[in-house]
């Protein structure tokens, strides 16, 4: 059945889903949500796939309504979430009556948060996925007086007591605030500077605010490089820590360029991407080196945890009639 959401408020605000994948050889980065695991979760958490498009909204308010009931969730950075006026709990499943004004505000330890609908947001897919992207001129952003259609087949549940559902499925939730505990493993030009514990791995750095979603530009000491001939550009990773020549310290993010010739001295972990994605400028940063085998563990616990509250939803939808999809 179709609905509407309708925005009534916006600043920066778009449709997304966890990226394009496989096109790196094509030059084209994935871009897709800053914060994975947040956004995954909140579809995870209104039965949806993973990859399901769903809004963000960085750094600014969002109010909209909808024309027909609908089951949302909103995680991400911690902010003020009503519906209707009345307060509610991020990281879990709400019911919206038709017509009520749900508002996302007060944003605050991190950066963005997430809004996850039942059922599927009617948007253009380029390459298969709906991110947007600077350079592909592609994306749906959000504005006061857009209409969203929504592809859903949610029927409201009637609580005998409550007159509405109410779910506890207790989603992991990670730590937002700064200063942020970023884990990463070595980099391959790491052997090419004497004083990485001393710098990158013992002080603190602080995010300036020429970032982007490119990346972080952060001030602080920048190690010492040894060899000092220039580096063929190469593929470069998300997450990938570079120096540049005038010594100042770059974080790439998701939309960062395929190839680049800088050292990269570490790579932040899978975990650790998505803490970078709610790093605001301002916020300080402290890397802790990680093993690999620890990396890879810390990212399937992750995704043990996510299997388990999947399963978890499942059940508790499937009680009262909820389709997942």
């Amino acid at each position: 059945m179709a609905d509407v959401l309708a925005v009534h408020q916006a600043g920066m605000v778009a449709v997304t889903d966890l990226g394009r994948q496989g096109h790196s050889r094509d030059g084209i980065p994935p871009n897709g949500a800053a914060d994975q695991f947040s956004a995954a979760v909140a579809n995870i958490l209104v039965g949806n796939r993973e990859n399901s498009p769903l809004i963000e909204v960085t750094a600014s308010a969002f109010a909209f309504t909808t024309t027909r009931a609908a089951l949302i969730s909103v995680t991400g950075a911690p902010a003020t979430l009503t519906c209707g006026g009345r307060p509610h709990r991020m990281w879990e499943p709400v019911c919206v009556p038709a017509g009520a004004r749900v508002a996302v505000h007060n944003v605050h330890n991190g950066l963005r948060t997430y809004v996850a609908v039942h059922g599927e947001f009617q948007v253009p897919f380029v390459l298969g996925s709906c991110a947007p992207d600077s350079l592909l001129e592609v994306g749906t952003w959000l504005r006061a007086g857009a209409e969203l259609a929504v592809d859903t087949d949610y029927v409201p549940v009637d609580h005998p007591v409550f007159r509405h559902p109410v779910f506890r499925l207790a989603a992991p939730t990670p730590r937002f605030g700064s200063p942020w505990t970023i884990d990463v493993t070595d980099g391959p030009a790491g052997a090419d500077f004497v004083d990485l514990d001393r710098t990158l791995l013992s002080e603190p750095y602080r995010i300036t605010p020429t970032s982007n979603h490119i990346g972080l530009r952060l001030s602080g000491p920048a190690p010492t490089r040894l060899d000092t001939r220039e580096l063929l550009s190469r593929g470069v990773p998300v997450g990938a820590v570079e120096v540049t020549p005038s010594r100042e310290l770059l974080v790439l993010l998701r939309g960062r360029p395929v190839t680049a010739g800088y050292p990269v001295v570490a790579v932040a972990t899978r975990v650790a991407q998505s803490a970078l994605g709610q790093a605001a400028p301002g916020h300080v940063l402290r890397f802790r080196r990680q093993a690999l085998p620890d990396a890879v563990a810390a990212y399937r616990a992750r995704r043990r945890a996510m299997d388990a509250l999947t399963a978890r939803v499942r059940t508790a939808f499937g009680c009262v009639g909820i389709p997942c999809h």
